[in-house]
Parts: C-alpha cells; structure tokens; sequence
C-alpha cells in the first residue's frame, strides 16, 4: 500500500522543477543547492509530511527562506549551456567507466534520494550499505504513529502474505499492534506527567517533547517491523550503485521493488553511475546468480547445526578479543613520533609494566574535553567481538554504527520480548502482553511456512540477535555516544555494558571511556530540549 500525496495542477508543475516523480514514493531531488537539499533531510526526519509537500511547504512558499534567490533557475532547456556541459560530462563518465572500470570513479558524484512508505524492515537493509551513503530515518521517539490514511494504519501489506491464505491473520495482527499502541498514548503520558511533573524553570516546550519522547520510546515496542517509515539517503554514486544490486537480490518483494525503483529514478539523474545496476546489464546478472549460490551455500551448511543452543537470554557478551591488544595500542600510540619499527615498538610495548602503559593511555585521554575529541587510530589495533541479545527497536538505533562488521539473524518471536519498566505494575501491563503474545501466535503461524515474509509482523519489542566487531576507537564513540542521557534507557544499558566488558578485560583501557555516562536518568530527553529551547532563544533578534 502506497500513501499518495495529492498536489494542486499549480503545485505539480512547482514541484517538477525539483523532484523527479510526482507519484512514485521513491524519486531523486535536482535543481537544488545543498544547503536546501541539507536542510530539508534535516527537517524530514522530524515531519510527518512527505517529503515533496514538506519542500512545498517550509520551503517553497515560505517567505522567510527566499527560495528563488538561492535556488535560481532551474535548468530545463536542452540548448542551454550548462545542460550541454552536463551531457558532455555524462559521456565523459561512460567512456571511463567502459574503458578503465574504475569503481572509485563512481564516488565523484552524488545526490540525494527519498524512499517514502517503506518498512522498517527495508529500512535496516538500507541503512547497512554503509561506506558511502548518509541515511537519516523518520524518528519513532518524535512522530506519533498511530495515523490512518483512508481508514488503514501505515504497515507494509507484503504482497506474499496478502496472497495467501495468511492474509487476513496478518492484517488483524498489524491492526491490533497499532490499536494498542494507539489507545495506550494518552494515558500513559498522563501518568508519566503525573509522575514526573514539569519544573518551574523548566519551558512547557521542552518538558513536552521530553514527556512525549518518553511515551514513545516506552510503546514503540508494539509497532510491528512493517511500519511504514520515511528516509532520506545522500550517497554517491558507487554506493548507490551497490545498494541498488544488493536489494534487487533480496528474496523479500518489497525490497526488490525498491530496488528498481531507486534504480529508475536514480539513471535520471547520476545514470552513469548506476548503469551496471540495470537489471539486465551483465555486472547485475552476474551478481544475482553469486548471490543465489551463496545463500544456497551457507542453508547447506546451516542445515548440519540445528542441535546447538542458541542465545536465549537478552543480554551482550564479549567473546573475542586480541589478548595483545594493550600493546599492540600502546606502540601504535609511539609510533609517529618515533622512527622506530612499528615491530621493535611492540616488543619494547611488551616488556612494559601495565601501570606503564595505563600512565601512557591516561596521558592520551586526559586531555580530551568531550566526545568529539576523536582519540587517535592507534586505538584500531584492538578489536572486540560482541554477541548482543536485544529488542529490535536496540538494535534500529546500534545498527547505524558504520565502522564495524555486524550480521543479524532472521527477526523472530522466539527470544523473549522488552517490557518498559514505566509498564510493569500499571493498568496497561495486561494490553501491553497481550499484544505480544498475539503477535507471537500470528507469527509462529506464519512462520512455518513463509519465515521471511513472517518478520513484518513482529513488534519491535522482540528480541533480536546480532553481533558486533569493532575496534577499540569505534566502540570508544559507540558508548559514549549511546550511553548519553538523551538516549533510548535500553542502548544505554547496551553501550554502558560493553564499555563495563572491555574495561575487566584490560582495566588499562577504561580510561578510553572517560566519558561514558552511566547514570540513570526518569525524563533523560529533558536536558537537550532545554539546550534546544536556549539556542532557539539566544538566535531571536
């Protein structure tokens, strides 16, 4: 099911300028300086407006951002120069592509793509073609998803289930998910309003979006990973090009689809470095049958271990990690500024006593003043494996983490499921695990002969699981970024942990961790949207 916005005749021939489909939910923005197409993906993430009637409304006919003296005259004219020197350069790339394939041609150009009414599910695929592509998501702590649009919830009717007989079980299953999410809205923030009163000193605005991301961060378990979700994705063209074929090779339709229509859309504006995405062009071909084979490959394989136990109980666990690695950091740290070998520094590193190497990594932490005070490579030299055990709505926020290797296993309702502690004891317990447990029956149901297509009816609140490797610097800015009081209370118990881990391992490392927050916080949002409110204040004339 596809949500259409409707345009005024006046309004299509406006927009036309600046996006590539009127109609489709997926199309490319053109004719536009950066700083608007910044702007306006700033802004969608925080809308419940597409994003066509968003650029229409904040921006277009929005006095106060003078749009036509930034954005100018489009070009539409094929004689006009700049269209000529635009063609000549699109040539240009063809023949290098052609003549030398060379894939980091493909970075030197890119633009921004909307993906509009698609499910949380397909916005974790996408999300995980990482090097190259900035993805920023609609926000379930900001925008309330209890909406229907001609009397329907926004989830995904995956075409498989709507075509067999599990039909009607999957969409009384959605309904009754997005029911109660929607009916447990009030009063649950009236009972957290009541709990945590406003301050005095406190603006009614920035204990609203605090009191709201509260609520909604304790129900989003309830939406089912067929949620319709918006994105807005900037990449160039290499990555673009990498998503397109690893989404046509998906067995799941709806990613397939999204495929050719992001490859549809995208040729009409960077074709050239999409072109071997084309369905029918050899690279695609070739790699949709390495796929197909692989996938094959790893089920022959994975058909031998159905005796091993897998990870019933939510949690993280550290279960690989490099026993050198302090050294291994410490003579990497040295290394710059010697013209030692980085070989005959590891050894000097070695022979060194821990409290020697811990004064060294306290000399190179003391001096940071926050978080965005980047420590220096060195720290890559050590690299951590995490097994984590966690609700899907952990693992959306995580995932998004680029420098790291990560896999997931199938979304299922085998691992338990998060119950928000604001629930336990309240009238809204019994609604909340109702739910779950209905969702469970309509999903094992499901499951036994459509497992794929099974996930989109599995609420967020399930646990799924997933691993982590990452390297010592990767994971100093996961947790102390995931562990600040703005955060979901659930990451920040994740990133907390692994922080918790790694510092028993090698005590000589917590100081990398300097600013980890451990606290626990009841309203944690409160403090960024007072910031929020004082920005906001001081930029009045």
């Amino acid at each position: 099911m596809e949500h259409q916005e409707e345009f005024t005749p006046e309004q299509s021939k406006i927009l036309e300028m600046y996006v590539s489909n009127l109609d489709s939910n997926i199309f490319v923005l053109r004719n536009l300086p950066e700083v608007i197409k910044g702007a306006l993906f700033s802004r969608y993430s925080r809308s419940v407006l597409g994003l066509r009637s968003l650029l229409l409304k904040d921006f277009i006919l929005n006095e106060e951002m003078a749009f036509d003296s930034i954005v100018g005259e489009p070009v539409t004219n094929a004689g006009d120069e700049q269209f000529v020197a635009i063609k000549k350069a699109q040539n240009f790339y063809d023949r290098i592509l052609d003549g030398y394939g060379d894939d980091s041609i493909g970075e030197l150009g890119g633009t921004h793509l909307a993906i509009e009414n698609v499910s949380m599910i397909a916005a974790k695929v996408i999300e995980d073609c990482r090097i190259g592509g900035s993805p920023l998501e609609k926000s379930t702590r900001y925008i309330y998803f209890d909406q229907k649009v001609n009397g329907k919830f926004l989830f995904y009717r995956e075409p498989v289930i709507m075509t067999s007989a599990y039909r009607d079980l999957y969409l009384e299953t959605c309904d009754m998910l997005f029911e109660t999410y929607g009916r447990l809205i009030p009063p649950l923030t009236e009972k957290i309003e009541k709990t945590f009163p406003k301050e005095p000193d406190v603006s009614q605005f920035a204990y609203n979006a605090a009191l709201r991301a509260k609520v909604l961060d304790c129900l989003r378990g309830l939406l089912p990973a067929s949620t319709m979700t918006n994105m807005g994705v900037y990449g160039n063209g290499r990555f673009f090009e990498s998503l397109i074929a690893k989404l046509q090779c998906s067995p799941l339709a709806e990613l397939q689809e999204s495929g050719r229509k992001s490859y549809q859309e995208l040729s009409k504006v960077i074709p050239s470095f999409v072109r071997r995405a084309d369905p029918t062009h050899k690279n695609q071909l070739s790699y949709f049958e390495y796929q197909e084979r692989l996938n094959h490959e790893i089920s022959t394989q994975v058909s031998h271990l159905k005796e091993l136990e897998p990870m019933n109980e939510a949690g993280v666990r550290l279960i690989d990690y490099d026993a050198d690695a302090p050294e291994k950091v410490a003579a990497a740290l040295l290394f710059s500024g010697s013209n030692a070998g980085l070989h005959e520094l590891q050894e000097h590193a070695q022979g060194m006593e821990r409290i020697e190497r811990e004064k060294l990594f306290r000399s190179i932490t003391s001096i940071r003043e926050n978080r965005r005070h980047k420590s220096p490579r060195a720290l890559e030299h050590a690299s951590f494996t995490f097994e984590i055990c966690a609700d899907y709505g952990i693992y959306r926020d995580l995932q998004r983490h680029r420098m790291l290797t990560q896999e997931k296993q199938l979304l299922t309702c085998d691992y338990n499921y998060y119950l928000p502690e604001e629930i336990v004891g309240t009238e809204f317990e019994a609604d909340y695990h109702k739910a779950m447990q209905e969702a469970k029956v309509a999903f094992d149901t499901m499951a036994k002969a459509l497992p794929e297509e099974a996930q989109y009816a599995v609420p967020m609140a399930y646990n799924i699981h997933w691993y982590f490797k990452v390297n010592l610097r990767a994971l100093q800015w996961i947790c102390e970024l995931r562990s600040s009081p703005a955060g979901h209370p659930m990451y920040r118990l994740v990133a907390q942990e692994m922080a918790k881990q790694v510092s028993q391992v090698f005590p000589e490392f917590e100081s990398f961790f300097g600013f980890v927050d451990y606290d626990g916080y009841q309203l944690g949002r409160l403090g960024q949207e007072i910031r929020l409110v004082e920005k906001m204040q001081a930029r009045r004339p």
